[in-house]
């Protein structure tokens, strides 16, 4: 009796398409660069006050930093308040439904943050919240 040896069709293939994995992978890459382009982190680590109150809000498209020396961030950089309406109507017009969240610091003044809200107001946003760590106390 003779023994036949069996030949596979596709001859010189030895291992595992990485094509779908590869595909997979780019798309996970575009997907998470995509949904950083849409918050814009203030650049500041600031200190947050405790609220009983506070609640989870969506996350914002723009965050402003107030660190406890007044200054103010926005997207990495340190902005004058003269060019925070200016700045902030930019980035509303180019996301209409945009909303704003301001990270005020506990050391930074009631005066700078009520002046904040106010050129935030003037760029057009109604959405504004102010960012705090929820205590847990009531």
């Amino acid at each position: 009796m003779r023994v036949r040896a069996h030949k596979s069709d596709d001859a010189g293939h030895h291992g595992i398409d990485l094509a779908p994995m590869l595909d997979f992978t780019i798309n996970l890459l575009i997907f998470f660069i995509i949904v950083t382009a849409f918050i814009k982190a203030p650049g500041v680590t600031v200190v947050k006050p405790d609220a009983s109150t506070a609640v989870q809000h969506a996350s914002a498209t723009l965050q402003i930093g107030i660190t406890a020396d007044d200054e103010i961030w926005m997207a990495g950089h340190q902005v004058d308040l003269r060019r925070l309406a200016t700045l902030v109507e930019r980035q509303h017009i180019q996301r209409p439904k945009s909303s704003v969240v301001i990270l005020a610091d506990k050391g930074s003044s009631a005066g700078m943050l009520a002046k904040v809200m106010d050129k935030v107001r003037q760029a057009g946003v109604t959405d504004i919240a102010i960012g705090a760590n929820p205590s847990g106390k009531g």
